[in-house]
């Protein structure tokens, strides 16, 4: 539905329908399709005017369905009209096997400043995708199957090619991490955006099995650490990477021979991994085996900043840096930017954006399993008896 409150105008979509309401209380019909009568036009000043567009809001609205239903499942529910989506629980039988004593999960999570970057150079389809991956890879570390999710898309102007290509990346994005895109909302608020800027946030709603959450091991010493690569940057330290790009005066549309020959933004915007359906397929192939200590989602704060979160306070992990090769970007953005090495590894993932900490005698069948779900894992580290710190060691 679409809906409108003085200087903003949000388009919001329900579970199947995604019908749209004027910007009064009272319900309409949905927007006006091809051949049906136009509009009158209206006389005095208009929303539009003032800069706020409600038919191009009901354009998005329409643009939009189909992408949204290619990541419905038929747990999907929904009625014309609707305010809120729905999802079922218990309509199939792998769910009743599997989720005997469900447990929700939910996360929210945003881009951050790389949105500045899809802005400025007007790639729109990539932010959707880090913005789902940003909540999801969180709400898989305690386990759990994402199940649904929802995005908060504000802007200065709402452009219905722009914006639905906005919307089709946080749809992709719930397509590869198998879950449903079952409501959204798009503001558009040009006394609160400058011309051309606009936000993205999630929220993802998943589910664990409340024995999982009962049995979670104590990481021990001698567990082993393993990583899996990420794609690049993802989506911290943009702040940083803005910062090195403007001092070393480097241009963001140059292809560089340091990244492969490709053009600096494209490496920058590449999206953020999603190893949603790697990792609940890993917790499906080992089923009652509890051999994962723990789990991190590498974001903001690096290695050291992430994985000491799944580490008790009597041991310490110790990550060797040798143990990887981290993408070009980096040495790439260190050498133009003189940071030094612990500070690129307190701020960027350097490679590695996902870590999960192993029983020693587990590990090689955790690998195993991981290269069979198509990943590519890496033995970065061992833990030690410590103080629930997570240390590189070079």
């Amino acid at each position: 539905m679409a809906r409108t409150a003085s200087a903003k105008k949000s388009v919001r979509m329900s579970a199947s329908t995604l019908p749209t309401k004027s910007p009064t209380k009272s319900p309409t019909k949905s927007p006006t399709k091809s051949g049906a009568k136009s509009r009158s036009k209206p006389s005095g000043l208009t929303y539009a005017q003032a800069g706020v567009d409600i038919d191009a809001g009901d354009e998005v609205v329409d643009r939009i369905k189909p992408i949204v239903r290619r990541t419905y499942s038929p747990r999907v529910m929904g009625l014309h009209g609707a305010f809120a989506g729905m999802f079922r629980l218990d309509n199939n039988r792998a769910f009743k096997k599997n989720y005997r004593n469900p447990v929700l999960v939910a996360c929210t999570d945003g881009v951050g400043t790389k949105v500045k970057l899809a802005a400025e150079f007007k790639i729109y389809d990539t932010v959707g995708i880090d913005c789902v991956a940003m909540n999801v890879n969180d709400l898989i570390v305690q386990g759990a199957e994402p199940l649904f999710f929802l995005d908060y898309l504000g802007l200065s102007k709402l452009n219905p090619a722009d914006t639905t290509a906005m919307i089709a990346g946080v749809a992709k994005g719930c397509e590869i991490a198998g879950c449903a895109l079952i409501g959204g909302e798009c503001a558009e608020m040009p006394d609160i955006y400058a011309p051309g800027d606009f936000d993205v946030a999630g929220f993802c709603v998943g589910v664990v099995e409340l024995e999982h959450t009962k049995r979670q091991l104590p990481v021990q010493k001698g567990d082993i650490i393993i990583g899996l690569p990420s794609s690049g940057v993802h989506s911290n330290g943009y702040t940083l990477v803005r910062r090195i790009v403007k001092d070393a005066k480097l241009s963001y549309t140059r292809k560089y021979a340091e990244l492969g020959g490709k053009r600096l933004i494209d490496v920058l915007l590449e999206p953020t991994r999603i190893y949603a359906k790697e990792i609940v397929g890993l917790l499906e192939a080992l089923g009652k085996k509890n051999v994962i200590s723990g789990m991190a989602h590498i974001t903001g704060g690096g290695l050291p900043g992430n994985v000491c979160r799944a580490l008790g306070e009597q041991v310490d992990a110790v990550i060797s840096a040798k143990a990887w090769e981290p993408p070009a970007i980096f040495p790439f953005l260190q050498k133009h930017g003189g940071v030094a090495t612990d500070e690129m590894f307190r701020v960027f993932n350097m490679g590695i954006g996902y870590t999960l900490i192993v029983r020693p005698d587990a590990a090689a069948t955790v690998l195993k399993a991981l290269r069979k779900l198509g990943e590519k894992p890496i033995l970065i580290g061992v833990v030690d008896l410590g103080a629930g710190e997570a240390r590189i060691v070079h």
